[in-house]
């Protein structure tokens, strides 16, 4: 046992979660307590095909899962000590059996070795595990008086939620300058807020919780100092913001800090540079995020034997089922049912925690395969591939 509490042994890779109840996935595997013996199994028996891998230490325990274009030459790769890279040799010093399965491409091998990772959590790999890269969301919410504030899960209250977002000093940095530039309030919830409207019996003068009221870069809700209207203006302006319909900030900024450097006060002008800088990351990753949600097609992905023998119901920007390419009126009945499954009646909803990671494999995928992009299909367009014996129709299904 390796810690407080033992890993789970590993049994075989185990059921995809986007392939089909009746699909079984072969494994394959080979042992060896020497690196020459593992070597001599990998050119023996794997084959030249895309798929996923994992190395299996002496208790059996699952250590690392990779995928690849072609297994053979990838496991192959790693006994190459010259050419190899540290991390690859350190892997291969703690395994004793090496495991693969074939993918129907290399996209599928990309989902699969995600979900592979997720579910069993290899302690040598980094990218995809639950929990190691920290996302927080963007949530505008909070009675009496909304403001800008970052949060690790959506929580039900709030007015708003945009992300998730890299958590860490930027994502900090850009709540406190979007609530300065809308005049948010960031104080605790115990600080009492008191609207300029709501009506004292005998006027009071009341002084503002901290300094910001005085510095502009809040409307003082504490203060008596705003009205509830006005306050819920400056909200529905940083939630416009946050959808990406108002880049007035932005464009205030840059023409400011241009003016400040041509009048040479370079002061301000690096001041402005730096809430411009806050708030550019900000909006490039939502707006980056957005696009990648609103991904829904059907993608027929390139197979073993180079055609598109698979279809990838893609809903919300992430992979939500896998389906054989309609070739006869069964597969097409098939591939209808599955379309229903996905599209009928899906809501659109921002990704999950658990979802976003697919959500940037995918987009991912699509941004450094840009000509994949023609060959997806609109939802409708993919019905109406199921629902015609055309050839024209089958051509841009690409079945053969």
């Amino acid at each position: 046992m390796n810690g407080l509490f033992a890993r789970q042994a590993f049994t075989g890779f185990g059921p995809s979660l986007l392939a089909s109840a009746d699909e079984t996935l072969p494994m394959a595997s080979v042992r060896g307590t020497r690196p020459g013996r593992l070597r001599a199994g990998v050119r023996l028996e794997c084959p030249r095909l895309p798929g996923v891998y994992g190395m299996l230490n002496e208790a059996g325990e699952l250590i690392y899962v990779g995928k690849a274009k072609c297994l053979r030459s990838r496991l192959l790769s790693y006994f190459r000590t010259k050419s190899r890279d540290p991390k690859a040799g350190r892997i291969l010093k703690n395994t004793c059996v090496v495991a693969w399965e074939p993918a129907h491409g290399e996209f599928a091998a990309l989902l699969r070795e995600l979900e592979l990772i997720r579910r069993w959590r290899p302690r040598f790999n980094v990218q995809g595990q639950p929990n190691r890269r920290r996302r927080t969301y963007v949530c505008v919410g909070r009675e009496p008086a909304a403001y800008v504030f970052l949060s690790p899960r959506p929580p039900g209250t709030a007015f708003a939620c945009f992300g998730p977002v890299p958590a860490g000093f930027h994502a900090h940095e850009a709540m406190r300058r979007l609530n300065d530039w809308f005049r948010l309030r960031d104080c605790s919830q115990s600080q009492k807020m008191i609207f300029a409207d709501q009506g004292d019996l005998f006027p009071i003068l009341r002084p503002a919780g901290c300094m910001r009221h005085e510095i502009n870069a809040c409307l003082g809700p504490c203060a008596a100092a705003c009205t509830r209207g006005d306050y819920s203006l400056a909200v529905r302006a940083a939630i416009r913001f946050l959808e990406g319909r108002d880049a007035g900030p932005l464009e205030a900024l840059e023409r400011d800090m241009q003016e400040a450097a041509a009048a040479q006060a370079f002061e301000r002008a690096a001041l402005l540079r730096d809430k411009w800088q806050a708030l550019h990351w900000l909006s490039g990753h939502l707006e980056r995020l957005r696009l990648a949600c609103r991904r829904s097609c059907v993608y027929p992905a390139v197979g073993r034997d180079g055609t598109r023998d698979h279809w990838h119901l893609i809903h919300n920007g992430s992979v939500h089922a896998m389906a054989p390419a309609p070739r006869d009126a069964a597969g097409r009945a098939a591939a209808a049912m599955a379309l229903a499954n996905v599209y009928d009646g899906a809501a659109s909803a921002p990704p999950g925690p658990e979802e976003i990671d697919g959500v940037l494999l995918v987009a991912a995928w699509f941004r450094r395969h840009g000509a994949e992009k023609e060959k997806a299909l609109e939802p409708a367009a993919a019905r109406l591939v199921c629902g015609s014996n055309s050839p024209f129709h089958l051509r841009v299904a690409g079945v053969q």
